[in-house]
């Protein structure tokens, strides 16, 4: 299936509580390449009295939702095949820009800490919090260690 600009679709709705409230809709492919509908809200009318100032607030969720139109179609990456790539390219004999110390250090951690964890987690799917917590786990485990 061909990807096309989207222009999305503005409407005023009614919330059960609260004000009316100016929604953008639009549809996107999951990682299953199911489309699925998308809803963001924009402002209350009482924010934007007008639709023109609404669909002007939504110009940056419309650019949001188009800026891969001109790409390829990705295939996943996992993390692993990201490690495999840094190991051949950044941790080999050949770059000189790491010291032994360094490229040794960086493969064990990747070996022992990284590859377990994230190694069949696909790049995509990587989010700030779960990283944010690895790491926080992470140096629980060492500060009881010591």
């Amino acid at each position: 299936m061909s990807k096309r600009y989207q222009n999305g679709y503005l409407r005023c709705a009614k919330r059960k509580y609260g004000l009316q409230c100016w929604e953008f809709l639009w549809r996107e492919n999951n990682d299953n390449g199911k489309r699925v509908r998308r809803t963001a809200i924009i402002g209350t009318v009482a924010q934007l009295p007008t639709e023109q100032l609404a669909r002007a607030a939504a110009n940056g969720l419309r650019v949001h939702i188009n800026s891969d139109i001109n790409r390829c179609r990705i295939v996943p990456i996992s993390i692993g095949d990201l490690i495999d790539h840094y190991v051949q390219t950044e941790l080999s004999g050949d770059a000189s820009w790491h010291s032994h110390a360094t490229r040794t250090i960086y493969s064990y951690f990747l070996r022992k800490w990284i590859r377990p964890h994230w190694g069949d987690v696909s790049l995509r799917a990587v989010r700030t919090i779960a990283v944010e917590r690895f790491f926080g786990h992470l140096l629980k485990r060492w500060i009881r260690s010591e």
